[in-house]
């Protein structure tokens, strides 16, 4: 199986920079790619950023100039640098991948969530 944990949430205040990080473990060959979505109460989960295995990345509009998705291919591990954060920021952050696994089989896999609190 594979497994996503994440790490790095908490309370921050407006202005302020928090950096998530996620690593996949398990019976994995290689992941393709990675990316964060969050999700408030009451509203979908929506995309935040992805990045492939080349390096390509794609932010979601309301991040872009803010937020930076980087990962660590040897450990294969993604990080979201937050700054300038804002109160509407505010969400439980997941993490996701597109993992091939060491059976040969593909998956999609979350991980459990990360609260990110930003207080006004």
């Amino acid at each position: 199986q594979v497994q996503l944990v994440e790490s790095g949430g908490g309370l921050v205040q407006a202005g302020g920079s928090l950096r998530l990080s996620c690593a996949a473990s398990g019976s994995i060959f290689s992941i393709n790619a990675m990316g964060w979505y969050r999700q408030v109460p009451g509203k979908q989960r929506e995309l935040v950023a992805t990045i492939t295995s080349g390096g390509s990345t794609n932010y979601a509009d309301s991040v872009k100039g803010r937020f930076t998705i980087s990962r660590d291919n040897a450990n294969n591990t993604v990080y979201l640098q937050m700054n300038s954060l804002k109160p509407e920021d505010t969400a439980v952050y997941y993490c996701n991948a597109d993992v091939l696994r060491s059976d040969w089989r593909v998956g999609n896999y979350w991980g459990q969530g990360t609260q990110v609190t930003v207080s006004a």
